[in-house]
Parts: structure tokens; C-alpha cells; sequence
């Protein structure tokens, strides 16, 4: 097996991710295939970190839009990715993968509080973190909360998950003849409102120099494959 270029990864789930084929809800299908090969990452010695959307059962932008406050909405949102979080814990340790369910709000019947050096002595003994609930506070993404936690945590890379192959010049799916790019700036993505982050995990990662890889996590191995240093997808840097 090909020796892992890093040492430490953020990866970013959204919850739309774990749908597959579902309408609403998670697909065990995929979840399954997601944590195993998380597992063949986590087994070739890379630590790995997870945050992880809701967008599968709620958003909280998309609750606010039909009526509800968006601070509730918000709120709703983040319990929806503890949802996630326990799910995919649950499969992780179904194939011998330990793993800790961390979350920025309170919520300890069920998993962790949120603590960047407890979070970093799991990682250190093997633990696949799960960090669920976002940054804890309205208004603010969980890609937001991916690019705070990966620089909290020291990871080499944030890889954002998607259902595309990469950044492309607009929608690849509206515009079929849409360029995509294999390496781009932080500015660029800003500039170009080019949708890979919200524009605060932008300059977070920029004002902080975390580069972010985005791949299509539907191709089974890409993730193997990026950890050993292939250049699937594009990365932003």
C-alpha cells in the first residue's frame, strides 16, 4: 500500500452526502461504504477528523425561509448533524474503527463536548473524530466549522466532499461545456463566486494557508487515493 503523504485530514461531509438514493434521511448504503473507507484511511496511518452537515434532514437557512426564526432554524440544524455524527460513529465502529462523536453544543447523554485538545489526543491515539453542531452558534456554516476546526487541529488538508469531480468555471450540471480547474487561488474562488465554501471558511483557510481539496467523494477510492497524494479533484490554495 502506498505510503499516506499526510499525517492529519479534515474531512467535510455535507448531509446531502449521506441521501444517496434517499429522498430524505440517510442511505446506509452509502454511509456504509463512506465509513469504510474512512477505515482504510484511518488503518494506512492518516488521523482523521470529520465534520459533518445536516442538510439531509435539516437546514437551517432553508427552515428560515418557510418561516421559522433562523436562530431556531439554525439550532434545529445543528441537532440534525449530531443525527449524522452518531450514525456514521455507529458505522465506523461496526468495522473496528473507534471514533468519538464531539459536539459544540452540550449535549453529553450522547456524545462529547467539543475541546481541541481532548479532540487532538483522540486523533493522536487512532480515534476517528466526529466533530457535530457546527461552530455552535447561529449564522455560521458547518463549512465554516470545518475550516475553523481543521486549523484548530492542525490538519495538513481540508477535503471538502461533493457530488462533483471538482471546481468548475459554473454548474456542471446547467452548463455542459463549464471548465474545470485543477488548481486555483483562495482569491480566485472569492472573486469568482465560484460555490466550493461559504466565503468566511474561504478566508479563514486563505488568512490561515489551509489548502482545500475538492473531490467527488461518490467515486469509490478517491479518498484513498487523494490521501496518498494523488491529484483527484481540484485544490484550492
Amino acid at each position: 500500500m502506498t505510503k499516506p503523504v499526510y499525517k492529519r485530514i479534515l474531512l467535510k461531509l455535507s448531509g446531502e452526502a449521506l441521501l444517496g438514493k434517499e429522498d430524505y434521511g440517510i442511505d446506509p448504503v452509502i454511509l456504509s461504504r463512506i465509513a469504510g473507507e474512512i477505515a482504510d484511511v484511518v488503518n494506512a496511518g492518516t488521523e482523521v477528523a470529520v465534520v459533518i452537515g445536516g442538510g439531509n434532514i435539516f437546514r437551517g437557512a432553508g427552515l428560515a425561509e418557510s418561516g421559522i426564526d433562523r436562530v431556531t432554524g439554525d439550532h434545529m440544524g445543528m441537532l440534525a448533524t449530531v443525527l449524522n455524527a452518531l450514525a456514521l460513529q455507529d458505522s465506523l465502529e461496526s468495522v473496528n474503527i473507534d471514533a468519538r462523536v464531539m459536539s459544540a453544543v452540550s449535549i453529553h447523554d450522547v456524545c462529547e463536548d467539543y475541546i481541541r485538545r481532548r479532540a487532538m489526543r483522540h486523533l493522536q491515539k487512532g480515534r476517528v473524530v466526529i466533530c457535530a453542531a457546527g461552530t455552535g452558534n447561529p449564522f455560521f456554516t458547518t463549512d465554516t466549522a470545518a475550516a475553523l476546526r481543521a486549523i484548530e487541529i492542525g490538519a495538513d488538508i481540508l477535503l471538502k466532499a461533493t457530488k462533483v469531480d471538482g471546481v468548475y468555471t459554473a454548474d456542471p450540471k446547467i452548463e455542459k461545456d463549464a471548465d474545470r480547474y485543477d488548481s486555483l487561488s483562495y482569491d480566485e474562488v472569492i472573486e469568482g463566486k465560484l460555490r466550493v465554501m461559504d466565503t468566511n471558511a474561504i478566508v479563514l483557510c486563505r488568512d490561515q494557508d489551509m489548502p482545500i481539496r475538492v473531490f467527488n467523494v461518490f467515486e469509490e477510492g478517491n479518498l484513498q487515493r487523494l490521501v496518498n497524494g494523488h491529484p483527484v479533484g481540484s485544490i484550492v490554495h
